[in-house]
């Protein structure tokens, strides 16, 4: 696990003052780095999302989403590691491991527009136009994912995905999520979009210069995006970053004060043990 920079501090005001009592519940979610080859190396698909929102308003992410419950929904057509393959990556029951998944999957759609879906188990879907209306059906909810792939008769490929990370909000934020990264190459044929009211704006781009873009102050972005582009720097190809042997543990950042700021650390940094109970300057 990298050391997060120094450089990545949150402004006053960014979290509550205290924790709140109990702590808010994370609600499961799912997050997939869209990653293609190029003559330059590989490049990931970025999302800036809308300034004003609940959660990570103006940050820079990748595309993802909480479980919905109809993610459960074990009628679906799957191709591809089994769901209890799953829960054994992710150290969860085999039912949330098939809702990640599927919220992936239909996260993945909904924010991009790049289906990981096929007629069968040997093919990918190539144009995604005929599905325009489903897309919009699937992000107001009016349609759940199983009912989606049955009516188009395609089978979900959890085969093109790959487990990454599991990350925690820290306990001072009044939304939090459980995370679960997924790694998955763009699918021939098909290309991601920013049709989606809730990215300001879109691009692909080399994990190298997204981390210039943060350093230069020109984007923001959360602990597990900056860790995530960090580890992506490490790849030179799809291929290398899809057979990378990853063992996921459960990563929770802290928000710690140091002198006049506020950083926000992972385990093994010094400030971590005592960080959630001492936000106020001393």
């Amino acid at each position: 696990m990298r050391e997060l920079p120094k450089e990545l501090i949150l402004p006053e005001g960014f979290v509550p003052p205290e924790i709140p009592d109990p702590p808010v519940t994370p609600k499961d979610a799912a997050t997939v780095m869209l990653v293609r080859d190029t003559a330059g190396g590989l490049e990931v698909f970025l999302q800036r999302r809308v300034m004003g929102m609940a959660f990570a308003g103006g940050m820079t992410v990748f595309p993802g989403g909480g479980v919905d419950r109809r993610d459960a929904d074990t009628s679906l057509a799957w191709h591809g590691p089994s769901p209890a393959w799953w829960a054994d990556r992710f150290s969860c029951d085999v039912g949330l491991a098939r809702a990640l998944v599927c919220a992936a999957v239909r996260e993945t759609f909904e924010e991009s527009g790049v289906l990981l879906a096929g007629p069968d188990e040997e093919s990918v879907v190539t144009d995604v136009r005929p599905f325009g209306e489903a897309r919009g059906q699937l992000v107001n909810r009016e349609l759940s994912l199983a009912g989606f792939l049955a009516e188009s008769g395609l089978v979900l490929r959890a085969d093109l995905l790959r487990p990454w990370s599991n990350w925690v909000t820290p306990v001072e934020e009044t939304r939090r999520f459980d995370a679960r990264f997924f790694l998955a190459a763009l699918p021939v044929g098909q290309r991601a979009d920013g049709a989606t009211t809730e990215a300001a704006d879109t691009r692909w781009q080399r994990p190298t210069e997204a981390l210039e873009d943060w350093k230069a102050g020109r984007v923001g972005l959360l602990p597990p995006t900056w860790t995530t582009l960090a580890e992506l720097e490490e790849c030179a190809s799809v291929a290398a970053a899809a057979g990378r042997e990853r063992k996921i543990e459960k990563l929770m950042p802290r928000v710690a004060r140091d002198g006049d700021v506020l950083r926000i650390v992972l385990p093994g940094d010094p400030l971590y043990d005592g960080a959630a109970s001492h936000l106020d300057p001393s």
